[in-house]
């Protein structure tokens, strides 16, 4: 048995990031959140089974001393007005010199091309963007709010992000014990923390079903920048209109 595997990867080892793996049908097979680079070493093994792809949504390749990268741009062009522009990655950040996610792939030997199709011999390793991909995959009119803000508005966004997971057959969710223990805590939460403890878990299952449709269903997905600069892989842009802004209050 094969797994493609999704990781919400920190940009330090002192926050928490989320793993998920589905399997060669898509199904949500495992999920968790760890700190430690050695925490995530350790649990790819116990899957049992080899790793084929993998959707990190962390900068991968950067190369650009300054600035934003091409991918980021590109990306930001598609998927801006709908609230998903992409953080600026540049080496002058030492979160990324090296990237995190790089030197992940090249300690378990992930290729980082996209054109490099994946095999259980030679995995490969590609950056995502959970958010816009929620607005490429639901046809979302700009991005759910489940990160930031208040408990309530926070818990709204979150159990919202839910439900329309949920609409991805392939994994299963419905039937997953753990989908049902995530379920339960978001439905509970009151504090910041309840949301916290979910939230990288849950961006790690959206990122193994990005892995997995990137292997089964390329067409879906489309490749911002290369691989020399940089890039990011994410639906095509959205043929479906944002939902306009509201506007501002003001005294008149």
């Amino acid at each position: 048995m094969s797994m493609h595997i999704g990781i919400d990867l920190a940009w330090s080892t002192r926050a928490r990031t989320g793993l998920a793996a589905v399997d060669g049908g898509g199904a949500l097979v495992a999920s968790t959140s760890v700190v430690t680079d050695g925490q995530i070493d350790d649990w790819l093994p116990g899957l049992g089974a080899g790793v084929v792809s993998v959707a990190i949504d962390a900068p991968l390749i950067v190369t650009n001393p300054t600035g934003m990268r091409q991918c980021e741009r590109l990306i930001g062009r598609s998927y801006g007005a709908y609230e998903a522009s992409c953080h600026t990655s540049n080496l002058g950040n030492p979160h990324f010199n090296p990237p995190r996610a790089a030197v992940l792939a090249g300690r378990h030997g992930w290729h980082t091309d996209p054109a490099h199709r994946g095999d259980v011999a030679a995995p490969v390793a590609i950056e995502v963007y959970p958010h816009a991909a929620m607005v490429g995959l639901f046809e979302l009119g700009r991005t759910l709010k489940y990160k930031k803000g208040p408990v309530s508005s926070r818990r709204t966004g979150m159990l919202a992000v839910l439900e329309r997971m949920e609409t991805l057959a392939e994994l299963a969710l419905l039937g997953n014990q753990r989908w049902q223990q995530i379920r339960l805590a978001a439905d509970r939460a009151k504090r910041q923390v309840d949301l916290n403890r979910i939230e990288d878990e849950v961006d790690a299952i959206l990122c193994a079903h990005l892995a997995w449709l990137w292997h089964h269903r390329p067409g879906t997905l489309q490749v911002y920048g290369d691989a020399a600069a940089g890039y990011i892989i994410a639906p095509p842009p959205p043929p479906h209109p944002q939902t306009p802004r509201k506007p501002r209050s003001g005294r008149g």
